[in-house]
């Protein structure tokens, strides 16, 4: 793929899904450039679109939207699976604008938040964030920047006392209080056994061994809660 500095950001292209719509609509490279320029005034050539089609690029976000329309999807069917908080938005085909009105943003703020700035926002707004993007749960505690937050929590319940945790765990996580507490009860349980057995090694070695084994488990904690949370 072809980058330079200043470049626009690219999303995720679906490379594939982009030449089997192409096909299953009976079009070639060439109809899809003229649809493009016809109907989003783009200039792009044939050669390019089937570029797109190889892998070789990506289109811009403009040009996606453009090739979406001459391909008669909605652009999420041309994407990849979303990373970012703009690549969740273009795969709905919203303008920044629409969603910095929907959640009650500024949009110089809202776009900063797409940068990666820092989210200010309150409750109200991260569930209109989550309605409008439709952002599944981690990428919406992730967007908010309560993963560290949760992750601190996580830590401290399998190493200490899980019962403490369900309640605080629960204001950041909108699920059942029951569901919870399986969870960091299953974790806990985990962290604990693993510590145990290493242990059990004997001597410096078991130590050592316990230590590595805590601290793998705890790099990872996030990322099991949230595998856990979804089985």
């Amino acid at each position: 793929m072809n980058t330079h500095v200043g470049e626009p950001r690219r999303p995720p292209f679906n490379a594939e899904a982009a030449r089997r719509l192409r096909e299953a609509l009976g079009m070639t490279p060439e109809n899809v450039a003229y649809g493009m320029a016809a109907a989003f005034g783009l200039r792009i050539s044939p050669a390019m679109v089937a570029s797109w089609e190889r892998g070789e690029d990506t289109p811009t976000s403009t040009e996606l939207t453009a090739l979406a329309g001459a391909l008669w999807c909605a652009p999420g069917e041309l994407l990849g699976a979303p990373g970012t908080l703009r690549e969740y938005r273009l795969a709905l085909g919203l303008a920044a604008d629409d969603v910095a009105l929907r959640i009650g943003m500024e949009r110089r703020a809202y776009e900063r938040l797409e940068d990666g700035g820092k989210w200010t926002g309150n409750e109200r707004q991260a569930a209109a964030l989550a309605e409008a993007l439709e952002l599944p749960l981690p990428a919406l505690i992730r967007f908010t920047g309560q993963d560290a937050k949760l992750t601190e929590l996580l830590t401290s319940a399998v190493t200490t006392r899980w019962q403490a945790y369900v309640r605080p765990v629960g204001k950041l996580v909108p699920l059942p209080k029951e569901r919870i507490q399986e969870v960091l009860q299953e974790l806990h349980g985990d962290y604990q056994s693993g510590m145990a057995g290493t242990l059990n090694w004997g001597g410096g070695e078991g130590a050592d061994a316990s230590g590595k084994a805590g601290r793998a488990f705890l790099a990872g904690i996030l990322a099991d809660f949230w595998e856990r949370i979804g089985r």
